[in-house]
Protein backbone atom coordinates (compact mmCIF):
# COMPACT_ATOMS: atom_id res chain seq x y z
CA UNK A 1 0.00 0.00 0.00
CA UNK A 2 1.34 3.04 -0.78
CA UNK A 3 2.05 5.83 2.13
CA UNK A 4 0.58 9.20 1.46
CA UNK A 5 -0.75 9.95 5.01
CA UNK A 6 1.78 12.84 4.55
CA UNK A 7 0.04 14.28 1.74
CA UNK A 8 -2.95 15.30 3.73
CA UNK A 9 -5.59 13.91 1.81
CA UNK A 10 -9.25 13.71 2.78
CA UNK A 11 -10.55 10.52 3.02
CA UNK A 12 -12.13 10.01 -0.74
CA UNK A 13 -8.85 11.14 -2.28
CA UNK A 14 -7.00 8.18 -0.23
CA UNK A 15 -9.62 5.65 -1.44
CA UNK A 16 -8.37 6.25 -4.95
CA UNK A 17 -4.44 5.73 -3.95
CA UNK A 18 -6.11 2.68 -1.41
CA UNK A 19 -7.79 0.94 -4.57
CA UNK A 20 -5.33 1.86 -7.25
CA UNK A 21 -2.83 -0.23 -4.36
CA UNK A 22 -5.04 -3.07 -4.58
CA UNK A 23 -5.60 -3.10 -8.16
CA UNK A 24 -1.65 -3.07 -8.62
CA UNK A 25 -1.13 -6.13 -6.78
CA UNK A 26 -3.30 -7.92 -9.36
CA UNK A 27 -1.80 -9.26 -12.51
CA UNK A 28 -3.82 -7.46 -14.98
CA UNK A 29 -2.45 -7.27 -18.76
CA UNK A 30 -4.17 -7.75 -21.86
CA UNK A 31 -5.85 -11.04 -22.20
CA UNK A 32 -5.40 -11.64 -18.63
CA UNK A 33 -8.92 -10.33 -16.95
CA UNK A 34 -9.70 -12.97 -14.89
CA UNK A 35 -8.31 -12.00 -11.80
CA UNK A 36 -9.10 -8.47 -11.77
CA UNK A 37 -12.39 -9.25 -13.16
CA UNK A 38 -12.98 -10.83 -9.74
CA UNK A 39 -11.76 -7.97 -7.73
CA UNK A 40 -13.72 -5.70 -9.53
CA UNK A 41 -17.26 -8.39 -8.75
CA UNK A 42 -15.69 -8.74 -5.23
CA UNK A 43 -16.08 -5.35 -4.74
CA UNK A 44 -19.43 -4.85 -6.36
CA UNK A 45 -20.44 -7.57 -3.83
CA UNK A 46 -19.20 -6.16 -0.22
CA UNK A 47 -20.78 -2.84 -1.12
CA UNK A 48 -24.29 -4.64 -2.11
CA UNK A 49 -24.23 -3.12 -5.38
CA UNK A 50 -25.97 -4.28 -8.44
CA UNK A 51 -23.53 -5.80 -11.17
CA UNK A 52 -23.71 -7.29 -14.73
CA UNK A 53 -20.59 -9.16 -15.69
CA UNK A 54 -20.57 -10.83 -19.23
CA UNK A 55 -18.30 -13.00 -21.01
CA UNK A 56 -15.70 -11.15 -22.14
CA UNK A 57 -15.59 -10.01 -17.96
CA UNK A 58 -16.59 -6.80 -18.71
CA UNK A 59 -18.40 -5.45 -15.43
CA UNK A 60 -21.26 -2.89 -15.16
CA UNK A 61 -21.47 -1.64 -11.32
CA UNK A 62 -24.91 0.24 -10.71
CA UNK A 63 -24.91 2.84 -8.26
CA UNK A 64 -28.74 4.80 -7.20
CA UNK A 65 -28.15 8.33 -6.97
CA UNK A 66 -27.47 10.00 -3.80
CA UNK A 67 -30.64 11.47 -1.55
CA UNK A 68 -32.52 13.96 -3.55
CA UNK A 69 -30.74 12.81 -6.29
CA UNK A 70 -32.76 9.82 -6.93
CA UNK A 71 -34.25 10.76 -10.04
CA UNK A 72 -31.43 12.65 -11.36
CA UNK A 73 -30.76 11.43 -14.88
CA UNK A 74 -27.74 8.63 -14.95
CA UNK A 75 -24.06 9.17 -15.93
CA UNK A 76 -21.57 6.60 -16.88
CA UNK A 77 -17.58 6.59 -15.61
CA UNK A 78 -15.85 4.51 -18.10
CA UNK A 79 -12.51 2.90 -17.54
CA UNK A 80 -10.56 -0.31 -18.46
CA UNK A 81 -9.17 -2.90 -16.73
CA UNK A 82 -6.03 -3.72 -18.96
CA UNK A 83 -2.50 -2.57 -18.92
CA UNK A 84 0.49 -2.84 -21.37
CA UNK A 85 3.02 -5.10 -19.38
CA UNK A 86 7.09 -4.01 -20.39
CA UNK A 87 9.81 -4.23 -18.16
CA UNK A 88 13.03 -3.01 -17.99
CA UNK A 89 16.00 -5.22 -18.90
CA UNK A 90 16.84 -6.98 -16.25
CA UNK A 91 13.54 -6.83 -13.90
CA UNK A 92 12.60 -10.67 -13.56
CA UNK A 93 8.49 -10.82 -13.18
CA UNK A 94 5.63 -13.11 -14.56
CA UNK A 95 2.91 -10.49 -15.52
CA UNK A 96 0.33 -13.36 -15.53
CA UNK A 97 0.99 -14.45 -11.82
CA UNK A 98 2.94 -11.11 -10.28
CA UNK A 99 2.13 -7.71 -8.94
CA UNK A 100 3.75 -4.71 -9.27
CA UNK A 101 6.01 -3.03 -6.97
CA UNK A 102 4.89 0.34 -6.70
CA UNK A 103 6.55 3.24 -4.59
CA UNK A 104 6.35 6.90 -4.38
CA UNK A 105 9.05 8.93 -6.12
CA UNK A 106 8.14 13.55 -5.04
CA UNK A 107 5.10 13.76 -6.64
CA UNK A 108 4.92 10.78 -8.90
CA UNK A 109 3.97 7.50 -8.12
CA UNK A 110 6.35 4.60 -10.34
CA UNK A 111 7.16 1.66 -10.46
CA UNK A 112 9.95 -0.40 -9.83
CA UNK A 113 11.04 -2.25 -13.44
CA UNK A 114 7.84 -2.04 -14.89
CA UNK A 115 5.18 -0.30 -16.50
CA UNK A 116 2.87 1.26 -13.98
CA UNK A 117 -0.55 0.92 -15.77
CA UNK A 118 -1.88 4.22 -14.49
CA UNK A 119 -3.41 3.12 -17.79
CA UNK A 120 -6.20 2.80 -17.02
CA UNK A 121 -5.80 1.32 -13.23
CA UNK A 122 -6.17 4.95 -12.29
CA UNK A 123 -9.84 5.21 -13.21
CA UNK A 124 -10.96 2.30 -11.72
CA UNK A 125 -9.61 3.95 -8.74
CA UNK A 126 -11.80 6.80 -9.18
CA UNK A 127 -14.40 4.78 -10.13
CA UNK A 128 -14.36 2.90 -7.01
CA UNK A 129 -13.68 5.44 -4.72
CA UNK A 130 -17.22 7.27 -6.27
CA UNK A 131 -19.01 3.88 -5.85
CA UNK A 132 -17.87 3.14 -1.83
CA UNK A 133 -18.54 6.84 -0.91
CA UNK A 134 -21.53 7.61 1.64
CA UNK A 135 -20.93 11.44 1.26
CA UNK A 136 -20.15 12.42 -2.23
CA UNK A 137 -23.15 13.46 -4.17
CA UNK A 138 -23.84 12.09 -7.14
CA UNK A 139 -26.58 11.06 -9.55
CA UNK A 140 -27.44 7.25 -10.45
CA UNK A 141 -24.22 5.63 -11.59
CA UNK A 142 -23.59 3.57 -13.78
CA UNK A 143 -19.83 2.42 -13.71
CA UNK A 144 -18.43 0.33 -16.93
CA UNK A 145 -15.17 -1.67 -16.72
CA UNK A 146 -14.02 -2.85 -19.46
CA UNK A 147 -11.30 -5.57 -20.74
CA UNK A 148 -8.79 -5.62 -23.19
CA UNK A 149 -8.80 -2.00 -24.26
CA UNK A 150 -4.73 -1.99 -25.27
CA UNK A 151 -5.10 -4.88 -27.82
CA UNK A 152 -8.29 -3.85 -29.43
CA UNK A 153 -10.90 -2.43 -27.74
CA UNK A 154 -12.03 -6.14 -27.63
CA UNK A 155 -14.32 -5.39 -24.42
CA UNK A 156 -15.91 -2.66 -25.26
CA UNK A 157 -16.79 -4.49 -28.79
CA UNK A 158 -18.16 -7.19 -26.77
CA UNK A 159 -20.41 -5.59 -24.29
CA UNK A 160 -24.63 -5.32 -24.03
CA UNK A 161 -24.88 -1.23 -23.93
CA UNK A 162 -28.82 -2.05 -23.76
CA UNK A 163 -28.68 -2.45 -20.34
CA UNK A 164 -27.55 1.15 -20.07
CA UNK A 165 -30.05 3.70 -19.64
CA UNK A 166 -27.85 7.02 -19.54
CA UNK A 167 -27.21 9.35 -21.94
CA UNK A 168 -24.20 10.93 -20.51
CA UNK A 169 -20.67 9.16 -20.25
CA UNK A 170 -17.15 10.25 -19.19
CA UNK A 171 -14.42 8.09 -20.04
CA UNK A 172 -11.37 8.17 -17.88
CA UNK A 173 -9.14 7.23 -19.81
CA UNK A 174 -6.94 10.23 -20.86
CA UNK A 175 -3.46 11.38 -19.62
CA UNK A 176 -3.36 15.30 -19.34
CA UNK A 177 -5.16 17.30 -16.62
CA UNK A 178 -5.51 20.54 -18.66
CA UNK A 179 -6.84 18.74 -21.94
CA UNK A 180 -10.79 17.28 -22.77
CA UNK A 181 -10.92 15.05 -25.26
CA UNK A 182 -14.25 15.47 -27.38
CA UNK A 183 -13.35 13.21 -30.60
CA UNK A 184 -11.02 10.32 -31.36
CA UNK A 185 -10.41 8.59 -34.87
CA UNK A 186 -11.90 5.04 -35.77
CA UNK A 187 -9.68 2.83 -37.80
CA UNK A 188 -9.28 -0.29 -39.81
CA UNK A 189 -6.56 -2.07 -41.86
CA UNK A 190 -6.15 -2.59 -45.84
CA UNK A 191 -3.73 -5.05 -47.22
CA UNK A 192 -3.01 -4.55 -51.03
CA UNK A 193 -1.51 -7.73 -51.98
CA UNK A 194 0.29 -8.33 -55.28
CA UNK A 195 0.56 -11.72 -56.86
CA UNK A 196 3.50 -12.46 -59.05
CA UNK A 197 5.30 -15.58 -61.16
CA UNK A 198 8.96 -16.24 -59.37
CA UNK A 199 12.01 -16.64 -61.64
CA UNK A 200 15.56 -17.60 -60.87
CA UNK A 201 18.33 -15.35 -62.20
CA UNK A 202 22.19 -15.31 -61.71
CA UNK A 203 24.06 -12.14 -60.66
CA UNK A 204 24.81 -9.64 -58.17
CA UNK A 205 22.86 -9.35 -55.35
CA UNK A 206 22.88 -5.22 -54.02
CA UNK A 207 20.84 -5.40 -50.07
CA UNK A 208 19.97 -2.01 -50.10
CA UNK A 209 18.51 -1.04 -46.58
CA UNK A 210 17.60 2.27 -44.84
CA UNK A 211 17.38 2.54 -41.38
CA UNK A 212 17.69 5.66 -38.29
CA UNK A 213 14.30 6.84 -39.17
CA UNK A 214 12.24 8.02 -36.01
CA UNK A 215 9.00 6.09 -36.95
CA UNK A 216 6.49 6.70 -34.35
CA UNK A 217 2.82 6.33 -33.37
CA UNK A 218 0.91 6.63 -37.14
CA UNK A 219 -1.79 8.74 -34.82
CA UNK A 220 0.39 10.39 -32.47
CA UNK A 221 3.28 11.10 -34.70
CA UNK A 222 1.60 10.89 -38.12
CA UNK A 223 1.52 14.87 -38.05
CA UNK A 224 5.29 15.27 -37.19
CA UNK A 225 6.45 15.00 -41.03
CA UNK A 226 8.64 11.67 -40.28
CA UNK A 227 9.74 9.51 -42.77
CA UNK A 228 7.70 6.21 -43.84
CA UNK A 229 11.06 3.77 -44.68
CA UNK A 230 8.82 1.50 -46.75
CA UNK A 231 7.72 4.54 -49.25
CA UNK A 232 11.17 5.81 -49.32
CA UNK A 233 12.60 2.14 -50.20
CA UNK A 234 9.86 2.53 -53.13
CA UNK A 235 11.10 6.49 -54.00
CA UNK A 236 14.69 4.85 -54.26
CA UNK A 237 13.23 1.87 -56.66
CA UNK A 238 11.65 3.96 -58.60
CA UNK A 239 14.92 5.86 -59.32
CA UNK A 240 17.24 3.77 -60.00
CA UNK A 241 14.64 1.83 -62.78
CA UNK A 242 16.15 3.35 -65.67
CA UNK A 243 18.69 0.74 -64.89
CA UNK A 244 17.96 -2.96 -65.63
CA UNK A 245 17.45 -4.86 -61.86
CA UNK A 246 14.99 -7.52 -60.80
CA UNK A 247 13.48 -7.31 -57.47
CA UNK A 248 13.90 -10.47 -55.27
CA UNK A 249 12.35 -8.90 -52.39
CA UNK A 250 11.45 -5.84 -50.03
CA UNK A 251 10.55 -6.00 -46.24
CA UNK A 252 9.96 -3.25 -44.10
CA UNK A 253 7.64 -2.32 -40.65
CA UNK A 254 6.40 -4.46 -38.07
CA UNK A 255 2.90 -3.11 -36.82
CA UNK A 256 0.62 -1.36 -39.57
CA UNK A 257 -0.21 1.57 -36.61
CA UNK A 258 3.66 2.05 -36.33
CA UNK A 259 5.41 4.19 -39.02
CA UNK A 260 8.70 2.04 -40.04
CA UNK A 261 11.64 3.14 -39.62
CA UNK A 262 13.50 0.49 -41.54
CA UNK A 263 13.07 -1.16 -44.71
CA UNK A 264 15.49 -3.89 -46.26
CA UNK A 265 15.57 -4.30 -50.10
CA UNK A 266 17.07 -6.77 -52.09
CA UNK A 267 17.55 -6.22 -56.01
CA UNK A 268 19.37 -8.35 -58.75
CA UNK A 269 22.09 -6.36 -61.57
CA UNK A 270 24.33 -6.94 -63.96
CA UNK A 271 25.47 -3.63 -64.24
CA UNK A 272 26.58 -3.55 -60.52
CA UNK A 273 29.12 -0.53 -61.00
CA UNK A 274 26.43 1.92 -62.55
CA UNK A 275 23.75 1.10 -60.56
CA UNK A 276 25.80 1.71 -57.28
CA UNK A 277 27.45 4.90 -58.22
CA UNK A 278 23.57 6.11 -59.10
CA UNK A 279 22.49 4.99 -56.18
CA UNK A 280 25.25 6.63 -54.10
CA UNK A 281 24.72 9.93 -55.40
CA UNK A 282 20.93 9.28 -54.70
CA UNK A 283 21.50 8.83 -51.44
CA UNK A 284 23.11 12.07 -51.21
CA UNK A 285 19.89 13.93 -52.40
CA UNK A 286 18.24 12.57 -49.89
CA UNK A 287 20.56 13.18 -46.99
CA UNK A 288 20.30 16.86 -48.07
CA UNK A 289 16.73 16.84 -48.53
CA UNK A 290 15.48 15.13 -45.23
CA UNK A 291 18.25 15.94 -43.22
CA UNK A 292 15.79 18.59 -41.04
CA UNK A 293 13.56 15.65 -40.45
CA UNK A 294 15.21 12.90 -39.97
CA UNK A 295 19.07 13.34 -39.51
CA UNK A 296 19.32 9.30 -38.24
CA UNK A 297 18.64 8.27 -41.75
CA UNK A 298 21.20 6.01 -42.97
CA UNK A 299 21.10 4.33 -46.44
CA UNK A 300 23.67 1.36 -46.77
CA UNK A 301 24.06 -1.32 -49.21
CA UNK A 302 26.30 -4.11 -49.91
CA UNK A 303 26.72 -6.54 -52.61
CA UNK A 304 27.07 -10.64 -53.18
CA UNK A 305 27.49 -12.88 -56.48
CA UNK A 306 24.51 -15.47 -55.93
CA UNK A 307 21.24 -16.90 -57.65
CA UNK A 308 18.01 -15.81 -56.29
CA UNK A 309 14.60 -16.08 -56.94
CA UNK A 310 12.99 -12.75 -58.44
CA UNK A 311 9.65 -11.74 -59.16
CA UNK A 312 8.50 -11.31 -62.96
CA UNK A 313 9.03 -8.22 -65.00
CA UNK A 314 5.63 -7.69 -64.82
CA UNK A 315 4.99 -7.69 -61.35
CA UNK A 316 8.03 -5.56 -60.58
CA UNK A 317 6.92 -3.16 -62.67
CA UNK A 318 3.24 -3.07 -61.05
CA UNK A 319 5.17 -3.34 -57.50
CA UNK A 320 6.83 0.01 -58.38
CA UNK A 321 4.30 1.85 -60.14
CA UNK A 322 2.62 1.02 -57.10
CA UNK A 323 4.30 2.37 -54.24
CA UNK A 324 4.83 4.76 -56.28
CA UNK A 325 1.41 5.91 -56.28
CA UNK A 326 -0.26 4.82 -53.22
CA UNK A 327 -1.39 7.38 -50.92
CA UNK A 328 0.48 7.69 -47.33
CA UNK A 329 0.11 10.16 -44.19
CA UNK A 330 -2.06 13.04 -43.78
CA UNK A 331 -5.12 12.90 -46.46
CA UNK A 332 -7.42 15.77 -44.77
CA UNK A 333 -6.80 17.97 -41.54
CA UNK A 334 -9.98 19.17 -39.32
CA UNK A 335 -11.91 22.04 -40.48
CA UNK A 336 -13.74 21.53 -37.11
CA UNK A 337 -10.80 21.68 -34.85
CA UNK A 338 -7.59 23.54 -35.48
CA UNK A 339 -4.47 21.41 -36.07
CA UNK A 340 -6.71 17.99 -36.11
CA UNK A 341 -5.37 15.14 -38.48
CA UNK A 342 -8.90 14.50 -39.98
CA UNK A 343 -8.18 11.36 -41.88
CA UNK A 344 -4.81 9.71 -42.52
CA UNK A 345 -3.03 6.56 -43.35
CA UNK A 346 0.36 4.81 -43.24
CA UNK A 347 2.22 1.89 -44.81
CA UNK A 348 3.22 -0.14 -42.02
CA UNK A 349 4.06 -3.48 -43.27
CA UNK A 350 5.64 -4.47 -46.55
CA UNK A 351 6.44 -8.00 -46.58
CA UNK A 352 7.32 -9.99 -49.44
CA UNK A 353 6.53 -14.29 -49.65
CA UNK A 354 7.19 -16.85 -51.92
CA UNK A 355 4.64 -15.78 -54.65
CA UNK A 356 3.09 -12.16 -53.78
CA UNK A 357 3.83 -8.81 -52.00
CA UNK A 358 1.89 -7.42 -49.54
CA UNK A 359 1.26 -3.92 -48.41
CA UNK A 360 -0.67 -3.08 -45.16
CA UNK A 361 -1.98 0.03 -44.72
CA UNK A 362 -3.73 1.28 -40.81
CA UNK A 363 -6.27 3.96 -42.15
CA UNK A 364 -7.58 6.72 -39.81
CA UNK A 365 -10.62 9.04 -39.38
CA UNK A 366 -12.65 10.74 -37.26
CA UNK A 367 -15.46 10.74 -39.69
CA UNK A 368 -16.29 7.77 -41.32
CA UNK A 369 -17.21 8.50 -44.68
CA UNK A 370 -13.74 9.81 -45.14
CA UNK A 371 -12.02 6.54 -44.30
CA UNK A 372 -14.85 4.62 -46.32
CA UNK A 373 -13.88 6.74 -49.27
CA UNK A 374 -9.66 6.45 -48.41
CA UNK A 375 -10.57 2.76 -48.53
CA UNK A 376 -11.96 2.45 -51.56
CA UNK A 377 -9.39 4.75 -53.22
CA UNK A 378 -6.99 2.07 -52.23
CA UNK A 379 -9.38 -0.81 -53.59
CA UNK A 380 -9.59 1.19 -56.92
CA UNK A 381 -5.67 1.68 -56.80
CA UNK A 382 -5.31 -2.47 -56.09
CA UNK A 383 -7.71 -2.76 -59.21
CA UNK A 384 -5.95 -0.90 -61.60
CA UNK A 385 -2.73 -2.31 -60.89
CA UNK A 386 -3.82 -6.28 -60.66
CA UNK A 387 -3.70 -6.56 -56.82
CA UNK A 388 -6.16 -7.88 -54.23
CA UNK A 389 -7.71 -5.79 -51.70
CA UNK A 390 -8.98 -6.77 -48.22
CA UNK A 391 -10.51 -4.87 -44.85
CA UNK A 392 -10.26 -5.95 -41.80
CA UNK A 393 -10.28 -5.03 -38.02
CA UNK A 394 -12.91 -1.79 -38.47
CA UNK A 395 -13.55 0.42 -35.00
CA UNK A 396 -15.78 3.50 -35.77
CA UNK A 397 -15.05 7.28 -34.81
CA UNK A 398 -16.16 9.01 -31.78
CA UNK A 399 -17.25 11.82 -34.21
CA UNK A 400 -17.48 15.81 -33.34
CA UNK A 401 -20.61 16.47 -31.18
CA UNK A 402 -21.64 20.40 -31.90
CA UNK A 403 -24.40 20.56 -28.63
CA UNK A 404 -22.74 18.62 -25.82
CA UNK A 405 -23.68 19.75 -22.82
CA UNK A 406 -21.85 17.88 -20.59
CA UNK A 407 -18.58 19.87 -22.08
CA UNK A 408 -19.37 22.87 -21.49
CA UNK A 409 -20.24 21.71 -17.61
CA UNK A 410 -16.78 20.19 -17.75
CA UNK A 411 -14.66 23.49 -19.17
CA UNK A 412 -17.23 25.61 -17.09
CA UNK A 413 -16.27 23.42 -13.58
CA UNK A 414 -12.57 23.17 -14.81
CA UNK A 415 -12.36 26.90 -15.40
CA UNK A 416 -13.72 27.43 -11.70
CA UNK A 417 -11.42 25.10 -10.12
CA UNK A 418 -8.01 26.55 -11.47
CA UNK A 419 -8.55 30.01 -13.09
CA UNK A 420 -8.32 29.33 -16.55
CA UNK A 421 -9.69 27.25 -19.50
CA UNK A 422 -9.37 23.79 -20.06
CA UNK A 423 -8.04 23.13 -23.53
CA UNK A 424 -10.90 21.26 -25.82
CA UNK A 425 -8.65 18.87 -28.53
CA UNK A 426 -9.44 15.95 -30.46
CA UNK A 427 -7.14 12.99 -31.11
CA UNK A 428 -6.31 11.27 -34.07
CA UNK A 429 -5.69 7.71 -32.21
CA UNK A 430 -9.00 5.06 -30.53
CA UNK A 431 -10.69 5.66 -27.12
CA UNK A 432 -13.45 3.48 -26.20
CA UNK A 433 -16.02 6.54 -26.44
CA UNK A 434 -16.16 5.77 -30.36
CA UNK A 435 -17.37 2.13 -29.24
CA UNK A 436 -20.12 3.68 -27.06
CA UNK A 437 -21.47 6.56 -28.96
CA UNK A 438 -21.54 4.33 -32.31
CA UNK A 439 -23.53 1.96 -30.01
CA UNK A 440 -25.75 4.49 -27.60
CA UNK A 441 -27.66 6.66 -29.48
CA UNK A 442 -27.25 10.51 -28.60
CA UNK A 443 -24.58 10.09 -26.31
CA UNK A 444 -22.83 13.07 -24.90
CA UNK A 445 -19.16 11.61 -23.78
CA UNK A 446 -15.84 13.33 -22.88
CA UNK A 447 -12.61 11.79 -22.19
CA UNK A 448 -10.55 13.22 -19.16
CA UNK A 449 -7.81 11.97 -17.09
CA UNK A 450 -4.50 13.16 -14.92
CA UNK A 451 -1.27 13.58 -15.80
CA UNK A 452 0.60 10.51 -16.80
CA UNK A 453 3.98 10.38 -18.51
CA UNK A 454 5.74 8.21 -20.41
CA UNK A 455 2.63 5.55 -20.71
CA UNK A 456 3.40 1.95 -22.03
CA UNK A 457 7.02 2.32 -21.12
CA UNK A 458 8.62 0.89 -17.75
CA UNK A 459 9.26 5.00 -17.22
CA UNK A 460 5.45 5.49 -16.55
CA UNK A 461 4.59 7.69 -13.87
CA UNK A 462 1.74 8.94 -12.69
CA UNK A 463 1.17 13.12 -11.15
CA UNK A 464 -0.44 12.21 -7.30
CA UNK A 465 -1.18 16.05 -7.47
CA UNK A 466 -2.94 15.96 -10.81
CA UNK A 467 -4.88 12.79 -9.89
CA UNK A 468 -6.22 14.66 -6.68
CA UNK A 469 -7.14 17.33 -8.62
CA UNK A 470 -8.95 15.82 -11.36
CA UNK A 471 -10.68 13.72 -8.78
CA UNK A 472 -12.17 16.58 -7.51
CA UNK A 473 -13.07 18.46 -10.29
CA UNK A 474 -14.71 15.01 -11.45
CA UNK A 475 -17.03 14.96 -8.44
CA UNK A 476 -17.83 18.92 -8.98
CA UNK A 477 -18.74 18.01 -11.98
CA UNK A 478 -20.79 14.66 -11.12
CA UNK A 479 -22.80 17.16 -8.00
CA UNK A 480 -23.54 20.20 -11.17
CA UNK A 481 -24.45 17.44 -13.81
CA UNK A 482 -27.71 16.61 -11.85
CA UNK A 483 -28.89 19.96 -13.40
CA UNK A 484 -28.54 18.89 -17.26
Amino acid sequence: MLDLLDLNLNINENKVFKYFSEICTIPHGSGNMKKIADYCENFAQKHSLQYIRDNADNLIIYKSGCLGLENAKPIILQGHLDMVCQCDQGTVIDFEKDGLSIFCDGDFIKAKGTTLGGDNGIAVAYIMAILSSTDIPHPPIEAIFTTDEEIGLLGANALDTSVLKSKMMINLDSETDDVLTVSCAGGQDTVLTLPFTAKEKSGTVITITISGLLGGHSGVEIDKGRINANILMGRILNHLSTYDFDIISINGGTKRNAIPDSCVAEILVLDTASILKELENYSEILYLELKSRESGLSIEYKTVESTATCLCDNAKQKLLDLLNIVPNGIMEMSNEIEGLVETSLNLGVLETSENAVSLAFALRSNKKTAMDYLESRLISIAKTIGATAETSGFYPPWEYKENSPLRELYKKCYKEQNGSDIKVEAIHAGLECAVFSSTIKDLDCISVGPNMFDVHTPKEKLSISSTVGTFNLLLKVLKESVNL
